[in-house]
C-alpha cells in the first residue's frame, strides 16, 4: 500500500477529497519528512487551498510562514557569506537549497534549510576558511580524527557555525570525496555556472554563480544516491522532480543531461534517481533517458529497487517497519563503501562506532 503522501505528492487535488482524518495522516507524513510548506505550494499552484477543509488549510498555511521565514533568512545569510568573501576573487557558487531559492526555482518553494552549502575551488578554502572564521564562523564540535577525516579525505571542509546567528556553512570543494570511485570534475563544473541576475560581482563583493541546470539535477541525484543518511531522502528526491519539471522542456535537455551524467562519471546515480522519480513521484522521464544510462545488472537493480523503494519513503510510523529501518541501515553502509575504499571505511566506521563513544564517555566522567 503506497503512504498517502506519495498520492498528493503525484496528484495533490487528492487532499481536497481526503476526510479529515484521511488528510491528518498525509500532513503528519509531510511534516516527517519536511515536506509540509511544500505541500502547501503544490495545492496552492493547483488552485486547491480553498477547497481545503480549515483545519488542513490552516497546518499547510503555518508551515508556509515558516518556510518564508527561513527563505528569507537565507537570503540575508548568504549576503553575510558575500560580503565575508570579498576582496577573495573566489567564485562563489550556491548549492542544494540556497542555490534553488536564490535562483527563484519551483524547488524552492516551502523547502526548509539546514544549512547552506557553496562550491568554492580546493586551492581557495585556506582563504576562504579564514575570512569566514573573520567574520564569525567557526569549526565546533569535531575532534582531531574528525578534523583529519574532512580535510584529508572528504569534498568539503568541517561544517562551519556561525558563533553569534547559529548558523551553519558547508564549504565544498566538490560534490564527491576523493576517495570516492566516481570523480566528477570540479573544475567542469565551475566552468559551466551561471551568475545569477542582479548578483554580478559589485567592485570586491564576488558574483553569486549557480550550477547549470544539467549539473543541478546531477548534483541533486548524485546527493541523494551517495548520502548517508536517508532522514530527507524524500525531500531530495522531491528536489529531484521539481528540477525536472522546470528544465525538463528546454529543447535538447534530456540527451544533454545523459552526456553530461557519462562525462561526470555520474551516469549510475542519475539512472536511479530517475527511476525512483518516476516511479515514487510519478515524474515524467523518457524511455529515451534511461536507453543512454547504465543499466545495472538485473539483480543489482532489483535489490536498490526494494532498498530505495522503502528508504525513500517518509519516515513515519504508518510508512515504516523493520524493512524500512533495514533498507536504510544498508544504504548508510552502501553511501560509506562507496566514497571510501575498504580500508578507510573500515577505520572510519572502528572509529565511530568504538573510539568515539569511549572518548565521549571518558570526558563525561571527568
Amino acid at each position: 500500500m503506497r503512504p498517502a503522501l506519495l498520492d498528493v505528492l503525484r496528484q495533490p487535488a487528492a487532499l481536497a477529497a481526503c476526510t479529515l482524518a484521511e488528510a491528518d495522516l498525509v500532513l503528519r507524513q509531510a511534516e516527517s519528512a519536511g515536506l509540509l510548506a511544500t505541500l502547501h505550494a503544490r495545492c496552492a499552484a493547483a488552485g486547491l487551498l480553498p477547497r481545503l477543509a480549515a483545519p488542513v488549510h490552516a497546518r499547510l498555511e503555518s508551515a508556509w510562514r515558516q518556510a518564508e521565514r527561513h527563505s528569507q533568512a537565507v537570503r540575508w545569510e548568504v549576503r553575510q557569506i558575500r560580503a565575508a568573501l570579498a576582496g577573495l576573487e573566489v567564485p562563489l557558487i550556491l548549492l542544494k537549497g540556497a542555490a534553488y531559492s536564490m535562483a527563484g526555482l519551483q524547488a524552492a518553494e516551502g523547502r526548509l534549510f539546514s544549512d547552506i552549502d557553496i562550491l568554492v575551488p580546493k586551492a581557495r578554502l585556506a582563504d576562504v576558511e579564514a575570512a569566514l572564521m573573520l567574520h564569525g564562523w567557526a569549526d565546533v564540535g569535531h575532534d582531531e580524527y574528525d578534523q583529519q577525516y574532512y580535510r584529508r579525505w572528504m569534498h568539503e571542509l568541517p561544517p562551519l557555525r556561525h558563533i553569534w546567528r547559529d548558523t551553519v556553512i558547508d564549504v565544498h570543494h566538490a560534490i564527491l570525496p576523493e576517495t570516492a570511485a566516481a570523480r566528477p570534475d570540479a573544475a567542469a563544473l565551475r566552468r559551466e555556472a551561471r551568475v545569477l541576475p542582479g548578483w554580478e560581482a559589485q567592485g570586491p563583493l564576488p558574483a553569486l554563480l549557480v550550477l547549470a541546470p544539467n549539473d543541478m539535477v546531477l548534483h541533486s541525484a548524485t546527493h541523494l544516491l551517495y548520502e548517508s543518511e536517508f532522514g530527507h531522502g524524500l525531500r531530495g528526491l522531491v528536489d529531484l522532480d521539481r528540477l525536472l519539471h522546470q528544465h525538463a522542456a528546454e529543447p535538447g535537455f534530456w540527451p544533454a543531461l545523459t552526456a553530461r551524467a557519462r562525462q561526470l562519471q555520474l551516469g549510475r546515480p542519475l539512472f536511479y534517481a530517475l527511476r525512483r522519480a518516476a516511479r515514487l513521484l510519478g515524474t515524467p522521464v523518457p524511455a529515451s533517458a534511461f536507453a543512454e544510462l547504465e543499466r545495472p545488472a538485473a539483480p543489482l537493480l532489483a535489490v536498490m529497487d526494494q532498498l530505495l523503494g522503502r528508504a525513500l519513503l517518509p519516515q513515519h510510523a504508518s510508512s515504516g517497519g523493520a524493512l524500512h529501518a533495514l533498507s536504510r541501515q544498508l544504504l548508510y553502509l552502501r553511501g560509506n563503501w562507496l566514497r571510501m575504499p575498504p580500508w578507510l571505511l573500515a577505520r572510519h566506521l572502528c572509529h565511530k562506532a568504538v573510539l568515539t563513544p569511549l572518548q565521549a564517555a571518558r570526558a563525561r566522567s571527568q
